[in-house]
Formats: structure tokens, C-alpha cells, sequence
């Protein structure tokens, strides 16, 4: 890692969060999955621009992404994109507060995505993501307003997501 590299300040910033004021156990497991998810293709996105492929750090990363996929398909967790789309058509003001990583990647209309792990916002750019905005995503997933929307039955898109549920088998 270069001394001079930018992108070695998000993952400063990344890895300077803490969860200690919340019990994680207690968020709803589907969107505690998701949460854990993009902060960890958040830091593998940074990692790569931080670090060289090959390094510990990396392909530690690689070894949970590889699991996370078939992870990704137990129990309701397939239901997450469908969910997020239903809050963009249904409760568009929810939908507009939810981190800018959920928005993008699993809003149907948006073309980002994550490919081979990382974080891409737009397919056809070569260019690497500003270090401002994966600063302002991190920011936007450890913000507290968002941490106590997570909690099973009494977090405001725990709610939401059990209404979505609802609203498939009726």
C-alpha cells in the first residue's frame, strides 16, 4: 500500500465505524444480511484500489464474497431487491432515505451493480469511483437513524419489509 494512495483514507474511514451502540443480533435477519454485505463489498471495492489483488487483505475478502453468494439465496433473502423496488414504487420518501448503495444496486432501473465483488456504479466507465463517495456511502450506512431502522419488529424497515412480505402472499 502506498503512503500516497487516497483510497487508503476510506478504508481508514471504514474501519474507524463501530456498531458497539447497537445489538446486531436483534436487527431482522434479512436486512442485517444486506447491511453486512455492502459494507463488505464497500471495503472490497476500497481494498482493491488500496492494496495490490494478491494481498492478505484482498483475498480474505474474495474468500467471504465467494460464500456470501450462496448465502445471498437462504431463507427470504431473495426478497431484498424485490423489497427495495417496492419501497422506490410504494413509499418513495422511505425508498429516498435508504443508504445510496441499497438505491443503486438494487433499484431495478439503475445500472449499478456489484461485479466480481466490487461496487460498480456504471458499467461503461473505466475510471475508479472519487474517494468522496465512498466516504459519504460509509457515512450513510453507520448513520443511527438508519442502524435502529434495522431492528426486528420494532425498526421502521423491518416493518416495512414484513408489509412487503405481507403484500406477496396476498
Amino acid at each position: 500500500m502506498s503512503d500516497k494512495n487516497e483510497y487508503v483514507r476510506a478504508l481508514l474511514h471504514l474501519y474507524g465505524k463501530s456498531l458497539m451502540l447497537h445489538d446486531t443480533s436483534l436487527f431482522h435477519p434479512v436486512l442485517k444480511f444486506h447491511f453486512l454485505d455492502a459494507v463488505a463489498h464497500l471495503d472490497y471495492t476500497i481494498g482493491l484500489l488500496s492494496y495490490n489483488y494478491a494481498s492478505p487483505k484482498n483475498v480474505m475478502s474474495m474468500e467471504y464474497m465467494r460464500w456470501r453468494i450462496d448465502e445471498e439465496k437462504k431463507n427470504d433473502r431473495p426478497l431484498f431487491r424485490g423489497f427495495v423496488n417496492w419501497l422506490k414504487a410504494n413509499h418513495p420518501e422511505r425508498f429516498e432515505r435508504l443508504p445510496t448503495v441499497w438505491r443503486l444496486v438494487y433499484d431495478d432501473e439503475d445500472p449499478a451493480s456489484y461485479r466480481a465483488f466490487r461496487l460498480v456504479l456504471d458499467p461503461d466507465s473505466k475510471t475508479a469511483l472519487p474517494v468522496g463517495f465512498f466516504i459519504m456511502a460509509i457515512d450513510e450506512l453507520f448513520e443511527n437513524e438508519f442502524l435502529k431502522g434495522l431492528y426486528s419488529e420494532t425498526g421502521s424497515l423491518d416493518r416495512l419489509f414484513e408489509e412487503y412480505q405481507a403484500s406477496r402472499s396476498a
